[in-house]
């Protein structure tokens, strides 16, 4: 296991104050080095500030290039890697149609739109807008990359420390832990020779390995006086053998992953992380994305994974469509018809879910695509079987969804 990030969370202001800042990157600089003399690789340092619209005093959407760039410098200076700036808010539009300028004029910073939240419901003038912007962050690059630093998200709270989910919830500055933890599940299943072994072994481990951790980030933490919000104990996987997600859930006897018994797999494993107890935020889930997984990747490319086999994930802990290889044709409105779907999903089973979509110029479904980056296998352009939406569902209501009881 390795730990995918160390986030934090501070509040921001623009112009920028730099102190507060300072601080944290030494608090994170110092959980990075106590976790690394325990034994876990850690792979970077991330910061992420509320949402600048909800901000105590908000930043225009005409400040918000400016201010993203002064971040992103800032950070380098401290240290820190990626900076989420929190997501667009359906109160004020004009934050979401910056975004793509925002992606275009830096290179480390994440972005995000909020389309569904529990006390309003589904925003649908806000599912099309996010559904613009990864349209127009798909022509940023020939290969449609500038959408690897943009989510739409549902029922997301704050103190998630995966990107590009990450935002700040206002209040004193906090760190959570990110894991790279598919492998501890793969482990566990392939080495046991029951359902109750694996289930012991995995929940277990999980146990094991959060306590590890907590034990020296809370003595840390305390020192500089910053809350730890917890660890997001996710199965976000890499793409080299044995830290596969997807080969977890080959290893209970499913012959390739998405044909039938997936979802079985899945489920069993998520209510081993329910399970185990630990400080937990964020997902704490199964992450699914096509891109990041070699396994994932393949069977997408053989057809036995579709777009909407990985809805039917999102309802057993996965954590919505996440790095979804598309056609670079795909109209904003059907997009939003899929982010729709993941908004009621969200709101339905009360989980937070994300979409993380990447049409790619030029390409069709079934085409190859590959990437000169270290966390995406290569795969193949996926179909999407949608088209816009009309009636009710075109207009601009707020869509209440309740959570089942």
């Amino acid at each position: 296991m390795k730990i995918r990030a160390i986030t934090g969370f501070i509040n921001s202001s623009w112009p920028l104050e730099n102190a507060g800042m300072k601080t944290l990157a030494a608090c994170m600089s110092d959980c990075r080095q106590a976790i690394q003399s325990i034994g876990y690789e850690v792979q970077t340092l991330r910061l992420a500030t509320p949402s600048a619209c909800r901000m105590e005093k908000s930043i225009s959407a005409g400040d918000l290039v400016a201010y993203a760039r002064a971040l992103e410098a800032e950070a380098f200076v401290h240290g820190i890697d990626y900076v989420s700036i929190g997501p667009a808010c359906p109160e004020e539009m004009s934050s979401y149609h910056i975004i793509p300028s925002v992606l275009e004029a830096t290179e480390n910073i994440f972005a995000s739109g909020i389309i569904a939240e529990p006390e309003s419901g589904i925003h649908l003038e806000a599912v099309r807008a996010c559904s613009q912007i990864i349209t127009d962050n798909a022509l940023i690059s020939a290969d449609g990359f500038g959408n690897l630093r943009f989510a739409a998200l549902a029922n997301v709270a704050p103190g998630t420390p995966f990107f590009p989910a990450s935002y700040h919830d206002g209040g004193e500055p906090g760190i959570a832990i990110a894991t790279e933890a598919a492998d501890v599940a793969l482990n566990a299943v392939f080495q046991s020779r029951s359902l109750n072994e694996a289930r012991t072994t995995f929940v277990n481990e999980i146990e094991r390995h959060t306590a590890a951790i907590e034990l020296v980030v809370d003595r840390i933490v305390k020192e500089h006086l910053v809350r730890f919000l917890g660890i997001d104990f996710s199965l976000a996987p890499y793409p080299a053998g044995g830290r596969s997600f997807g080969g977890a859930l080959q290893a209970f006897g499913v012959p390739a992953a998405g044909l039938s018994g997936s979802a079985a797999a899945s489920a069993f494993l998520a209510s081993c992380i329910d399970e185990a107890q630990f400080h937990r935020t964020g997902f704490s889930g199964l992450f699914f994305p096509v891109l990041e997984d070699s396994v994932l990747a393949a069977r997408a490319g053989q057809g036995l994974i579709s777009i909407s086999d990985l809805l039917l994930f999102s309802t057993l802990c996965g954590t919505g469509l996440d790095t979804i290889p598309l056609p670079g044709n795909t109209s904003p409105d059907a997009i939003a018809a899929v982010l729709l779907d993941v908004a009621a999903i969200a709101l339905r089973h009360n989980k937070p879910l994300t979409a993380r979509l990447m049409p790619i110029p030029d390409k069709q479904a079934g085409d190859e695509v590959e990437f000169e980056f270290e966390y995406f296998a290569p795969s193949r352009v996926m179909s999407l079987k949608s088209q816009a939406l009309s009636g009710m569902f075109g207009g601009s209501d707020l869509v209440a969804i309740y959570p089942r009881t």
